[in-house]
């Protein structure tokens, strides 16, 4: 039995996760059109694309800042990608600010529980920026907006650097 998939449902599928016309067809189509499998479906497939472009290397980016209101506390972020294309996107640009506006809430130490010192008695999703719940959607982790956003644009990216700053500290 072939399930019919309308333009509407797969609209309304790429509206929320930002995959590809036929990406988000397929999903519905495995998932008989539900919704919610064909999400599942694709954040799989997304994480199995990132998994694959991990290894390649981020030479182009952008540095990008986040000042808190009242001005006592900022924040530096390098984010890097394979190409300047996609280091002017809007998305892009939106990710490295508020992976800015994450180190300025948050302090963390280190970017991954790898650079983490063997041994350290932390909790690292405390000082492990990667782990950290991200505070605009706790649900998900920085890594895990970091690979939405690999999965879309089929580039690798990472967290080159970041710096925070507190006024008398």
């Amino acid at each position: 039995m072939e399930i019919t998939i309308t333009t509407e449902q797969i609209k309304k599928l790429r509206e929320e996760c930002g995959a590809g016309i036929m990406e988000c067809r397929n999903a519905l189509k495995e998932s008989c059109g539900d919704k919610e499998k064909a999400l599942d479906i694709l954040q799989k497939q997304g994480a199995v694309k990132a998994q694959k472009s991990a290894e390649r290397v981020v030479k182009q980016g952008l540095v990008t800042s986040y000042i808190h209101a009242g001005g006592r506390i900022g924040a530096l972020v390098e984010l890097n990608t394979e190409t300047d294309f996609v280091a002017r996107t809007e998305e892009f640009k939106e990710l490295a600010r508020n992976i800015a506006m994450q180190v300025a809430a948050m302090n963390p130490e280190f970017i991954s529980k790898e650079e983490c010192p063997a041994g350290a008695k932390v909790q690292l999703p405390d000082v492990c920026l990667l782990m950290q719940p991200y505070i605009k959607d706790p649900s998900k982790t920085i890594q895990d907006i970091i690979t939405e956003l690999i999965a879309k644009t089929g580039e690798n990216i990472k967290i080159g650097r970041f710096a925070r700053f507190e006024l008398g500290k």
